[in-house]
């Protein structure tokens, strides 16, 4: 998803596309940490 929208936002300057990017490096630094800590993930 990351290389996606990463793709998208380089082809066409999506501001919409960027933001889709930076929430899932989000998503996957939070998941990321999660498991180092050992928790579960809580959506599944």
């Amino acid at each position: 998803m990351r290389n996606f929208s990463w793709n998208c936002f380089a082809v066409t300057g999506s501001i919409d596309a960027y933001l889709l990017f930076k929430d899932a490096e989000a998503h996957s630094r939070s998941d990321a940490e999660s498991a180092e800590r050992g928790e579960e993930d809580p959506d599944g």
